[in-house]
């Protein structure tokens, strides 16, 4: 029977699953039906993962599946081709006696479960020279980690399927929005943050005073702010991103341009020795926040440092499809910067965005003009309008007038979306609402930026408004899901849409 394993490892490496020019690769493989993905299945390919450098899922037939709720073939190899941890998978029309004579993998992996009894597949594993291993995978595997896309799979409370038959919106629609990306040229102009996480144990309380006691473990840091909104539009598939900040000249900042260069983001960073490059730590014990520590200083660039972005903007703004304004209100969007950009775009027909983040009495939204949408919380809309009493439909058209802006999202973080805008052709307010599709967050860090990033593509790539609304919701659902701020992925956002199918729509 020919031997597949070497076309195997030839093809991931061509994909970029193999990166090492070693020739001793260790597969694992893995067989089912995955009818309904649970969290055993979950454990199991992670330990298996781990126990390879490549992990190959063998998706069996329909002809196999004799469960009376079965799943169709392709339905379940979407699920489990989901899963950041499979680096392969395939639906296997042979016995896996057979497939482990084709593959020769070193380790194949089954649940604990069938430790005691009879596995018809050890006398192929004999034959290849590998090993039968069972595992339930680490019993501290966490729900949390279920949703995390760093390494596993998004999953969604609900589907609002009267949403998308209102404004039908269909999944092959949306798909094929997300195509379109690829043609799309991004500006990206704001405040660079980089957050970085400590992850701790728990020791208890102090007997000296009552603080918290713990001990770090681990530390991450992660791109934040505008430059994870370029990071973002890159790993979406945009052809070209190009983002305008301006920086400290500290370690922090040659960290940022590092992860800049590994997305593939053009940039522009003018270094102000007047302020360090914004640092946000958080200490985190068992998926919370214990303590957050900024680092950074808010005040206006200089004349020249704005005449200087303004100066290289112009080089680029006529193959400028999109811009995107992400203020946390730090500095970098002085008031002066952002009516000459704007009048920049007017002038050169491109789609604008904006969001201004605020965690207190800080920002105004409504200084951002002639946008195509703005995508403020309750708080930032209520706080630049100085309304605390009127409803969302209210606060949404006072805003849209006040901007002169067409669309409106007001984020309601475990509440969802609102949607507000007014049709042209007749002056009718339309409004909508979408729910939150992941309420069992781990870091709500990035869910405001994903879902702007998101949206504004779709919009730019000619979705619709609830078409581009829904977008970004699912976006912002997978962000959620994982810790710290990663690009998102058009793999990873394409995947999210297949994971609807789960709920019979489309």
């Amino acid at each position: 029977m020919e031997n597949q394993r070497e076309k195997l490892v030839s093809y991931l490496r061509d994909q970029g699953k193999i990166t090492t020019s070693s020739g001793n690769i260790k597969i694992s493989l893995v067989t089912g039906l995955f009818n309904i993905l649970h969290p055993g299945h979950l454990r199991l390919l992670r330990f298996s993962k781990e126990c390879s450098d490549i992990l190959v899922v063998a998706v069996m037939g329909d002809k196999y599946n004799t469960h009376p709720e079965r799943v169709d073939e392709k339905t379940r190899l979407d699920f489990v081709q989901a899963i950041d941890w499979v680096d392969y998978a395939f639906i296997a029309y042979d016995e896996p006696d057979s497939l482990i004579r084709q593959i020769k993998p070193d380790i194949v992996v089954k649940g604990k479960e069938h430790e005691k009894q009879v596995n018809i597949e050890q006398t192929a594993i004999d034959e290849v020279g590998g090993k039968l291993i069972f595992s339930s995978g680490p019993s501290n595997f966490s729900s949390a980690e279920l949703i995390s896309t760093q390494k596993g799979i998004s999953r969604f409370d609900c589907i609002p399927t009267e949403y998308l038959g209102r404004h039908n919106v269909s999944q092959s629609r949306l798909r094929e929005v997300c195509e379109k990306f690829l043609h799309l040229n991004v500006c990206v102009f704001g405040d660079t943050i980089v957050d970085e996480y400590i992850n701790c144990d728990p020791l208890g309380m102090s007997q000296e005073d009552p603080t918290i006691v713990v001990t770090p473990v681990d530390e991450h840091k992660f791109v934040g702010g505008a430059a994870i909104v370029s990071g973002h539009a890159k790993a979406l598939g945009a052809g070209e991103v190009n983002y305008f900040s301006v920086v400290g000249d500290d370690e922090i900042a040659i960290y940022l341009e590092k992860s800049l260069n590994e997305y593939d983001v053009s940039h522009v960073l003018f270094r102000d020795d007047s302020r360090p490059t914004t640092l946000k730590t958080r200490y985190r014990s068992r998926n919370k926040t214990l303590l957050r520590v900024n680092r950074l200083r808010d005040h206006d660039i200089s004349r020249l440092i704005q005449q200087s972005i303004l100066h290289k903007f112009k080089e680029k703004v006529e193959r400028a499809d999109v811009v995107i304004f992400s203020d946390f209100n730090y500095g970098v969007l002085t008031q002066d910067l952002v009516d000459e950009i704007t009048r920049l775009c007017l002038k050169n027909d491109i789609m604008m965005v904006a969001d201004s983040q605020c965690s207190s009495q800080t920002g105004d939204i409504s200084r951002f003009n002639n946008m195509t949408f703005v995508s403020p919380t309750e708080h930032e809309a209520r706080l630049s309008l100085r309304n605390k009493e009127d409803g969302l439909v209210v606060l949404a058209e006072e805003l849209r007038q006040k901007i002169n802006g067409k669309h409106v999202f007001i984020t309601l973080g475990e509440e969802g979306v609102f949607i507000h805008s007014r049709r042209e052709s007749d002056g009718k307010v339309m409004t909508d609402r979408l729910p939150a599709f992941n309420s069992n967050a781990t870091d709500n860090a990035g869910a405001g930026d994903c879902f702007m990033t998101a949206s504004a593509m779709a919009m730019a790539a000619g979705a619709n408004l609830w078409e581009a609304a829904y977008l970004g919701s699912i976006a912002a659902a997978v962000q959620v899901g994982r810790v710290g701020n990663l690009p998102l992925t058009n793999e990873e956002l394409v995947n999210a849409l297949k994971s609807h199918l789960m709920s019979g729509y489309d």
